[in-house]
């Protein structure tokens, strides 16, 4: 049996019928053969009709609403394998990926993410996080320790992942990584890249609605949830002022304020030793992507 076979593989889509079924293509055609989990979160398009006739070997779970990235959670939890890679549905792994990373997780027993290297389009060009990430291993590392990661082309242990919660439901889509990536490190696990693990983003070009807005918000509440007190004042004051001009950031402020209740029972701030970790000048991965998707900074 192939190392690959330890691996199942987490679809999230919502309305994008077209480009679900034409990951699905890319996936069942992989030498790897691996479990696949499609989540769709409440599509009104057709997608679960379409890919029950299409690609019935695929297992289905079709939600009554849209639940973000907790979706994931919904798949993770349904797929029985060890490893899972995630993907969404302009995403897709090249073939022996899978089979790679399975090995480099046998090979370091206390690894529980791997960020793999992402290529962006039809051009296959690295994407900006992925070359963020690159660098020195550190000794008994299969690769650079990251603070971040990409959902889209991330391979993880399930059982850790399960563990620590997953994604947070309530943050929806946006900047949700960041906050497993604390708990999954705060947990004991490591959380490494490995440029040998390839998968390819095709992203879409529609816009992208309140997406930005969630970023923001999410970015803060991971602030409240598990940063220090004197950081989480300061990134507080940081996107109120922007507000000032950044009708973006204004809805950011406005959501995250209705949030301060939920945040505040739930705030469990990450261990010191954590933090001084990531806040090292020489630490890879560690880049924050303003105004984008993309937050992964402690």
């Amino acid at each position: 049996m192939s190392e690959g076979a330890d691996v199942g593989v987490v679809v999230a889509t919502h309305n994008r019928r077209a480009s679900v079924l034409a990951t699905l293509e890319q996936l069942e055609a992989l030498p790897e053969r691996p479990p696949i989990v499609v989540v769709d979160n409440g599509s009104a398009d057709g997608t679960a009709a379409a890919v029950r006739s299409s690609h019935p070997d695929v297992t289905l779970l079709a939600l009554d609403r849209n639940r973000g990235a907790f979706a994931r959670n919904i798949g993770a939890d349904r797929v029985q394998t060890p490893l899972i890679a995630f993907c969404d549905d302009d995403s897709w792994w090249l073939p022996g990926a899978l089979s790679v990373a399975a090995e480099v997780f046998r090979r370091h027993p206390r690894l529980g993410l791997i960020a793999a290297r992402v290529m962006v389009g039809s051009e296959r060009r690295l994407d900006p996080l992925s070359a963020v990430m690159r660098g020195p291993a550190p000794d008994g590392l299969p690769g650079p320790r990251v603070t971040g990661f990409l959902a889209c082309g991330t391979v993880m242990r399930r059982e850790p992942f399960l563990a620590v919660g997953g994604f947070c439901e309530r943050f929806m889509i946006g900047a949700e990584e960041e906050l497993l990536a604390i708990d999954m490190r705060a947990a004991g696990w490591d959380l490494c890249y490995a440029d040998e693990v390839v998968a390819i983003h095709d992203p879409h070009l529609e816009d992208r609605g309140p997406r930005g807005s969630l970023s923001r918000r999410n970015a803060l509440w991971t602030s409240w949830l598990r940063k220090p007190a004197g950081r989480a004042l300061r990134d507080t004051a940081a996107l109120g002022w922007q507000a000032r001009s950044d009708p973006v950031a204004r809805l950011a402020v406005g959501s995250a304020l209705r949030g301060i209740p939920w945040a505040l029972v739930r705030r469990r701030p990450a261990p010191a030793w954590l933090l001084r970790e990531w806040d090292e000048p020489a630490g890879r991965g560690s880049a924050r992507i303003a105004a984008t998707d993309r937050t992964f900074a402690p």
